[in-house]
Protein backbone atom coordinates (compact mmCIF):
# COMPACT_ATOMS: atom_id res chain seq x y z
CA UNK A 1 0.00 0.00 0.00
CA UNK A 2 1.35 3.44 -0.54
CA UNK A 3 0.92 5.74 1.84
CA UNK A 4 3.33 8.78 -0.27
CA UNK A 5 1.22 12.12 -0.33
CA UNK A 6 3.98 14.27 -0.72
CA UNK A 7 8.00 14.48 -0.76
CA UNK A 8 9.61 13.75 2.71
CA UNK A 9 11.32 17.60 3.82
CA UNK A 10 12.66 16.73 7.10
CA UNK A 11 13.96 13.09 6.44
CA UNK A 12 16.16 13.18 9.46
CA UNK A 13 12.98 14.09 11.64
CA UNK A 14 11.16 11.22 9.62
CA UNK A 15 13.83 8.82 10.37
CA UNK A 16 13.91 9.57 14.46
CA UNK A 17 10.22 9.83 15.05
CA UNK A 18 10.13 6.10 13.03
CA UNK A 19 12.28 4.71 14.91
CA UNK A 20 10.62 5.11 17.82
CA UNK A 21 6.99 4.34 17.21
CA UNK A 22 5.58 2.02 19.63
CA UNK A 23 4.60 -1.14 19.36
CA UNK A 24 1.35 -2.35 18.56
CA UNK A 25 0.48 -4.02 21.57
CA UNK A 26 1.50 -0.99 23.06
CA UNK A 27 -0.72 1.22 20.83
CA UNK A 28 -4.01 -0.63 21.32
CA UNK A 29 -3.25 -1.04 25.10
CA UNK A 30 -3.17 2.39 25.68
CA UNK A 31 -5.95 3.27 22.97
CA UNK A 32 -8.17 1.00 25.13
CA UNK A 33 -7.15 2.84 28.70
CA UNK A 34 -8.23 5.96 26.82
CA UNK A 35 -11.34 4.70 25.56
CA UNK A 36 -12.57 3.63 29.24
CA UNK A 37 -11.57 7.09 30.55
CA UNK A 38 -13.71 8.64 27.73
CA UNK A 39 -17.36 7.85 29.83
CA UNK A 40 -18.34 10.56 32.16
CA UNK A 41 -19.43 7.81 34.83
CA UNK A 42 -16.07 5.91 35.01
CA UNK A 43 -14.51 9.60 34.83
CA UNK A 44 -16.97 10.57 37.91
CA UNK A 45 -15.56 6.97 39.40
CA UNK A 46 -11.95 7.61 39.41
CA UNK A 47 -12.41 11.34 40.64
CA UNK A 48 -14.54 9.69 43.10
CA UNK A 49 -11.64 7.06 44.23
CA UNK A 50 -8.93 9.89 43.69
CA UNK A 51 -10.34 11.40 47.03
CA UNK A 52 -10.76 7.89 49.01
CA UNK A 53 -11.05 4.34 48.53
CA UNK A 54 -14.91 3.65 48.87
CA UNK A 55 -17.02 0.45 48.61
CA UNK A 56 -19.59 -0.06 45.77
CA UNK A 57 -22.39 1.19 47.74
CA UNK A 58 -21.00 4.55 49.38
CA UNK A 59 -20.21 5.25 45.18
CA UNK A 60 -23.41 4.42 44.18
CA UNK A 61 -24.83 6.95 47.06
CA UNK A 62 -21.99 9.72 45.73
CA UNK A 63 -22.85 9.52 42.31
CA UNK A 64 -26.48 8.72 42.25
CA UNK A 65 -26.60 5.03 40.36
CA UNK A 66 -27.39 2.31 41.41
CA UNK A 67 -25.15 0.05 43.14
CA UNK A 68 -25.42 -3.14 39.62
CA UNK A 69 -24.76 0.55 37.46
CA UNK A 70 -21.38 0.98 39.50
CA UNK A 71 -20.52 -2.74 39.83
CA UNK A 72 -20.36 -2.72 35.79
CA UNK A 73 -17.98 0.28 35.62
CA UNK A 74 -15.99 -0.87 37.99
CA UNK A 75 -15.98 -4.00 36.75
CA UNK A 76 -14.22 -2.47 33.35
CA UNK A 77 -12.02 -0.35 35.25
CA UNK A 78 -10.72 -3.21 36.87
CA UNK A 79 -10.19 -5.11 34.49
CA UNK A 80 -7.66 -2.11 32.89
CA UNK A 81 -6.07 -2.03 36.15
CA UNK A 82 -7.22 1.54 36.44
CA UNK A 83 -8.55 0.59 39.75
CA UNK A 84 -7.88 -2.33 41.86
CA UNK A 85 -9.66 -3.99 44.88
CA UNK A 86 -9.27 -4.98 48.75
CA UNK A 87 -11.86 -6.98 50.64
CA UNK A 88 -12.41 -7.02 54.01
CA UNK A 89 -14.44 -9.56 55.36
CA UNK A 90 -17.91 -8.83 52.80
CA UNK A 91 -17.00 -5.93 51.79
CA UNK A 92 -14.98 -4.98 48.78
CA UNK A 93 -13.31 -1.34 48.85
CA UNK A 94 -11.95 -0.02 45.50
CA UNK A 95 -8.85 2.91 45.00
CA UNK A 96 -6.75 3.71 41.79
CA UNK A 97 -4.48 1.43 41.10
CA UNK A 98 -1.11 3.39 40.72
CA UNK A 99 0.50 6.24 40.39
CA UNK A 100 0.51 6.54 36.63
CA UNK A 101 -2.99 6.30 36.53
CA UNK A 102 -3.80 8.88 39.46
CA UNK A 103 -0.87 11.40 37.52
CA UNK A 104 -3.11 10.47 34.38
CA UNK A 105 -6.10 11.43 35.63
CA UNK A 106 -5.03 14.46 37.53
CA UNK A 107 -3.22 15.85 34.16
CA UNK A 108 -5.90 15.59 32.26
CA UNK A 109 -8.14 17.54 34.80
CA UNK A 110 -5.22 20.51 35.11
CA UNK A 111 -5.55 20.23 31.27
CA UNK A 112 -9.37 20.99 30.97
CA UNK A 113 -8.96 23.23 33.84
CA UNK A 114 -6.49 25.50 32.06
CA UNK A 115 -7.89 27.84 29.69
Amino acid sequence: MDTTCCNVIHGDTVDKVKSAELPEEQVAELATIFQALGDATRVRIIHALVQSEMCVCDLAAVLGMTQSAISHQLRTLRNLRIIKRRKEGRVAYYSIDDHHILTLFKTGLEHVSHR
